[in-house]
């Protein structure tokens, strides 16, 4: 599949109209629906190549686009959401010199 082609299992005349954040394969058990002792295998049948994953990461932005961003009475949610997903990534590659910034109490 090329960049910018529809995935292999999308069927226009099935499927309808494209929505980029819909799953088009077949659908599996959703996770919330699991006993635990079904989780390796369900993680077992995930597809783990990088265009899967680069396609989970897409339909999960387009999911929180299509809810957040693109609504007619869009709100203050994803400036947001954007605002609170940087602090924390700047808390996460700046935590080594956070942690050695602490005050100690020394007894």
């Amino acid at each position: 599949m090329a960049i910018g082609d529809y995935p292999a299992e999308y069927n226009p005349k099935v499927h309808g109209p494209y929505d980029p954040a819909r799953f088009y394969g077949t659908p599996d058990t959703p996770f919330s629906q699991l006993k635990l002792g079904e989780v390796t295998e369900w993680i077992g049948r995930r597809n783990k190549s990088p265009s899967a994953i680069a396609g989970l990461f897409s339909r999960a932005y387009w999911r929180w686009s299509h809810k957040y961003v693109q609504p007619k009475r869009a709100t203050i949610a994803p400036l947001i959401h954007i605002i609170a997903g940087s602090m924390l990534f700047f808390y996460t590659i700046n935590y080594g010199k956070i942690i050695r910034e602490r005050n100690y109490k020394h007894h």
